[in-house]
Formats: C-alpha cells, structure tokens, sequence
C-alpha cells in the first residue's frame, strides 16, 4: 500500500503506512506523537506497552491450542483430517483480510479499527470457549482470525506512527518483534499446561481476558489517525485475493479428508488459481492497489518474499505435524509436549538475538540461504522418528530447524526491504508481512492434506493405527524438506542474478 500522510485527532500531523514503513513528516507541521531521541516518554512507554500487549494476545492465539488439538479433537467430535481446521480456520481470514483492513484504516481511522479488532477478538475468544460443537468452534476461530487481520495492520500502523523514525521506532520494533516471539514461546508452554490442568477451553479463556484487558486500556491511550484524502479501496483486488485463498485452502484442506478426486476439490482449486490470476491483472490495472506489481518486479523483493513465504509455510507445518506424532504415536501429554516447544522457542528467541551479528558477518543473502538449508536439513533428520521412541530426536530437530528458521525469517525482511527508496517502503514491508501471513495460511493445510491421504491409504492396506499416522507424518516432512531445500537453490540463483545485474548497472 502506498505511503501516506496521517493526521491525529489530536491535530498533531503524522505519517505513516499501515505497515511498518518510515513516516515523512507534513511540511511546516509538528515531530511525530513521540521525540525522536531513543529515550521514551511514560506515555510512550505505556503505548508500547499496549500495542505489544495486542500482538502478545495474537502470538498466543497462533501457538496456545496447537498442543491441544488432540484433546480438543476427542472432545468435539472431530476427526483427525478436521484438526487443522481449527488452526486454518484462523489463519485464511487474518491473512485473506490483512492488506483490506489496512486500507480500511486509512479511511476510516486506524484507532477506530483498532478497537473494533479488539472486541471482535475478544467476543470470539469467549465464543471458542463456549463451543458446543466442531461447526461453533470453527466459526469462531474464523472469526478470531478476522479479528486478527484487523489489529495486526493497524497496530503495527500505530507504533510506526507514534514512535519517530530512527533509534527510537527501532527499539519499539525490536521489542515488539521480541514480545511476539516471547508470546509464540509462553503459548507453547501455556497451551500443554492449561489443557493438562484444566482442558483446553480455558486456552481459549485465557485469550478472552488478555483481550478485555488490552481493550480497556487502548481508548485512553490511543489517539486517532487517518489519511485526509480518503484513498480509495481496492475492491476488486481485495474480492479476488481473498477469494482466491478462501478457495484454495478449501480444496485443500477438503482433500486432507476427501481426497483430490472430489469434484467440489476440484472446482475449488481450479477457481482459486483463477482467481489469483485475475488478482494480478487487477492489481496491474489499479491506480491505487493493494499489491504493487512493480514492486514485486525487484528481485530482491520477490525473491526474498518467495523464502519469507516458504520458510513460514514449511515450519508452521513442522510444528503441527510433530504435534499429532508426539501425542498421537508418542502418546505423550499436552504438558510434555508444550515443554518440547518450550525448548524449540527458547532457542528461537536466542536466534533472534544473534540474527543481526550473523547477518553483519556473512551478509543478507548468506544468511536467507544458511538459514533455509538449516531448516531444511533438521526438518530432513525428523525422518528418522519411530513409534517406540523419538522424544528427543522431535526436540533436537525442532530445535535446530528453528534456528534456521528464524536466521531465514529475519534475513528475508532485510533481503525483501533493501535497495527500495524511502518513499515506497511502505510496499515493501507491506508485501513481507502479507508474505507471513499467507505462508502461515497455506503451510499446514497443504501438508496436512498430503499426510492424511498417506495415512488413510496405511490403513487400508492394514497397518496399525500409530505406524499409519508416522507414515503420513513422514511423508509430510519429507516433502516440506524437499520444498525448502529446493526454494533455497532457486533463492541463491535469483538472488546472485540480482547481484550481477546490480553489480553491471
């Protein structure tokens, strides 16, 4: 989306994107809501405070109920093919919706959409608490999802517009990116030991809370901004972007279950490639899109996106995948297994630390690619798990392959950002953070499909119920290994092209 200028209701001009991208000050007007030294005011700090507090709930939302999927699925009724449902039913509308409620928020008030995320957040924790069967619970997971495609955009468009550019919204990103990996963790942990002690409906109790508190809080901090000039809405873009994922994560997510032979699965996939087809020719006619076309021309940008997209769509899978095998093969508790990723996002937060001094030794490009082959590589070693054991082998492979995994995630929002001039930033931060979003949407369902048909061929040729799930499992991981392994190299060749072809300029 492009960069504009916003004006507060305080009065106090502002600018900023709904995404994370530098503000330009209006010409003759007022510093932005915050000074631009690195020290923060007590207001400051309390703004911080809550707009970390908001991606807090929804870093929760992604990792709490994972280790409870098992126990949920026993107590609704749902069948193992249904499961990742419960995980995609969230993720398709927080990132179908994410680049259309950014927009919104230009016209209709970040502040404003800010609340409206929050309480509709909320009100669907409560719901998913309450659920009385698979279809409730769904739909309002869905709905927490679209909650989320609303706070994500304009939360992080607030904290870009409240904190000055330099020293200052630097800090304010590092610590809201460590709250976000801190969150993912304590989720993690959270979900194993709130489902022990007392069922997996107090997860989604839990989110309730937080969310009341993050919503009582916000309107006495939070002031208004919007773009004077009222941008128009992308609305043909929006429609088939959204339909198009919408339609394909049906198909997939159907065939985990169906199979692919199905004619609804198949009209459905081939209406979603249709769909995005026609997102691009929109996209290149429209004055003011949601995507920029030109932008995805750079090949530092396309590239970069590519592995952002590939890195978030194959670990996402990796972690649901080991979930069902450490509590279905392994029969380990949902404690037990929240501590296993306790582990893995300890390390993942040790890896964000050092990202950067790896990143300033081996450079970017280097980094994108190690992590990526490291990812694939420990992902390629889960292959050796067995029924009797493999608690340790699932740690250290997790383990490890996240440490690629967040070198990868890191390294890929510098790659997909450098060498764009100032004033088109705001695309390029726009584009990585859809690139997340829609790897996280895609990731499990895909796998999950290829997984569930293995197993469903396993047990009809008679094997066990725990060699059959390994055996999707498996299969599975090998794929997402092959899918990584295969982008890095395509990455370092698009990447090293990139390279010359500056290097002749």
């Amino acid at each position: 989306m492009p960069t504009t200028d916003t004006v507060p209701a305080s009065g106090t001009p502002e600018a900023g994107p709904t995404t994370a991208a530098a503000p330009r000050p209006v010409p003759g007007s007022a510093p932005a809501a915050a000074p631009a030294g690195p020290r923060l005011t007590g207001r400051a700090r309390l703004i911080l405070l809550l707009l970390c507090g908001a991606q807090f709930v929804i870093a929760l939302d992604f990792s709490i109920l994972n280790v409870a999927l098992p126990v949920l699925g026993r107590d609704l009724g749902m069948d193992q093919a249904d499961l990742q449902w419960a995980v995609t039913a969230f993720a398709l509308p927080s990132g179908g919706f994410l680049l259309l409620f950014g927009r919104i928020a230009d016209l209709y008030g970040r502040r404003r959409l800010f609340l409206i995320g929050l309480g509709l957040f909320t009100a669907a924790s409560v719901l998913a608490a309450l659920a009385w069967s698979p279809a409730v619970f769904l739909a309002a997971r869905a709905l927490q999802g679209l909650g989320a495609a609303v706070i994500v955009p304009t939360g992080m468009s607030l904290l870009t517009t409240t904190f000055a550019e330099g020293p200052q919204r630097e800090r304010a990103l590092g610590i809201s990116g460590t709250v976000l990996s801190t969150g993912f963790t304590i989720g993690m942990v959270l979900g194993g030991v709130m489902t022990d002690g007392l069922g997996w409906r107090s997860t989604m109790g839990l989110l309730s809370v937080a969310g009341v508190a993050v919503l009582a809080a916000a309107p006495l901090l939070l002031t208004e901004s919007r773009h004077p000039q009222r941008p128009r809405i992308d609305v043909p873009g929006a429609v088939t972007v959204t339909g198009g994922l919408l339609s394909l994560i049906y198909a997939l997510s159907t065939a985990a279950e169906q199979g692919f032979g199905r004619p609804d699965v198949l009209v459905t996939l081939l209406a979603g490639v249709a769909l995005l087809a026609a997102f691009v020719r929109v996209e290149s006619r429209a004055a003011q899109p949601l995507v920029s076309l030109p932008m995805l021309r750079r090949r530092t940008v396309a590239w970069g996106n590519l592995a952002g997209l590939t890195t978030f769509a194959m670990m996402s899978a990796v972690i649901f995948l080991l979930t069902l095998y450490l509590q279905e093969v392994l029969r380990l508790s949902a404690f037990r297994t929240g501590l296993v990723f306790g582990v893995q996002g300890v390390v993942s937060a040790f890896a964000g630390l050092v990202a950067p001094k790896v990143i300033a030794r081996l450079g970017a490009r280097r980094t994108l690619l190690t992590g990526l082959l490291l990812q694939a590589g420990f992902t390629a070693a889960l292959l050796g798990l067995g029924t009797g054991a493999g608690m340790w082998l699932a740690l250290t492979g997790v383990t490890l392959g996240s440490l690629g995994h967040l070198w990868a995630i890191i390294a890929y929002g510098v790659t997909a950002t450098s060498g764009v001039p100032d004033d088109e930033q705001g695309l390029a931060t726009g584009l990585v953070s859809s690139s997340q979003q829609v790897g996280i949407t895609v990731g499990i369902p895909l796998l999950s499909a290829v997984a569930s048909a293995r197993i469903a061929a396993l047990r009809a040729d008679g094997s066990g119920f725990a060699e059959a799930t390994l055996g999707g499992i498996k299969l599975g991981l090998g794929l997402d290994a092959a899918l990584v392994a295969a982008i890095a190299l395509l990455v370092a060749a698009g990447l090293r092209t990139a390279r010359t072809a500056v290097r002749r300029g």
